[in-house]
């Protein structure tokens, strides 16, 4: 009789919380022409931070579940798009409110968004509930939720808990432009407690007043404990509190639209990082599969 394979132990839970966005991408295919038209690829897609890193997630295979807001008429839509990715979706309704949409406008590695925070700004910290946080190993948050319904205190709500429930808390700041509206000395005391931080440099050099990409790294591990600072097509770099910053090589990709590519980067290192902690191996990972996001366009793997 033939034995039966013993089955693979599940991989640690990752719980990501905070915004989900329609999406609609377009890249030019020529120069853009003020006042006239330009002909360019225009695509919607699902999209948002929080939710682009719960579906790569889920399309590398693991256990994730994700908690955001959504109008009520892309209830279904967002739905059925994360639970393809292998995401378990916990979404609110806001009435009244749209779903976010944000426009973004790809000129090469560039981008411009128009943005629209919609139903995001419903959102509240008790959305994620305690009974989801248990047993969770990661809970994965983005800048967006000091601008949208959590703000500051409910920041501060969800790192407790999840503290509370013996998880580890990490960060993707987002964009540049929020933190220096919402203020960079007010947004690093709100995240404050966050035990991963993974950011571009422009985001980070915010976040600590340095410019030196090395010493970015290390002012954000010091304060942090391990800092994942991307630069675009240049090395990543890994720093841990007290030790060298390590940099790590960047594979060259054709760039098709850098969106959610620090989504993608998120999504593989916390892959990689929950199975045994090795940091520098999960942004290894981690530039794996932000190449793979920047190649299609949206910040979502293909379905």
């Amino acid at each position: 009789m033939r034995a039966t394979k013993p089955a693979a132990p599940a991989r640690p839970r990752i719980v990501a919380f905070g915004d989900i966005v329609n999406d609609i991408v377009a890249v030019p295919r020529t120069a853009v022409r003020r006042d006239t038209d330009t002909i360019s690829t225009i695509r919607p897609r699902p999209g948002g931070s929080a939710a682009n890193t719960a579906a790569w997630l889920g399309s590398l295979g693991s256990q994730v579940d994700f908690v955001g807001s959504v109008g009520i008429a892309d209830l279904d839509y967002h739905d059925q798009q994360l639970r393809a990715q292998g995401v378990v979706p916990h979404l609110s309704t806001a009435p009244g409110l749209p779903t976010s949409t944000i426009v973004i406008l790809v000129e090469g590695e560039h981008r411009t968004m128009l943005t629209e925070r919609g139903a995001n700004r419903a959102l509240r910290a008790s959305d994620l509930t305690d009974e989801l946080l248990a047993g969770a190993a990661v809970l994965h948050l983005t800048g967006y939720t000091l601008v949208d319904g959590p703000r500051a205190a409910g920041m501060r709500d969800l790192i407790d808990r999840a503290h509370a429930a013996g998880a580890v808390v990490s960060l993707n700041p987002g964009s540049a432009g929020f933190i220096s509206d919402f203020g960079p000395a007010e947004v690093a005391t709100a995240i404050e407690g966050v035990d991963i931080v993974i950011a571009n440099v422009a985001e980070a050099a915010l976040l600590c007043e340095e410019s030196d990409p090395q010493r970015v790294a290390t002012a954000i591990a010091d304060r942090h404990g391990l800092a994942v600072i991307t630069q675009g097509p240049d090395n990543v770099i890994v720093a841990r509190r007290g030790s060298k910053p390590v940099s790590v090589p960047v594979s060259p990709a054709r760039v098709v639209d850098p969106t959610g590519a620090g989504d993608a980067m998120s999504a593989g290192f916390l892959h990689s990082w929950v199975a045994d902690h090795d940091a520098v191996r999960a942004a290894q990972a981690g530039v794996l599969v932000a190449a793979r996001a920047v190649m299609v366009i949206g910040g979502r793997p293909v379905i």
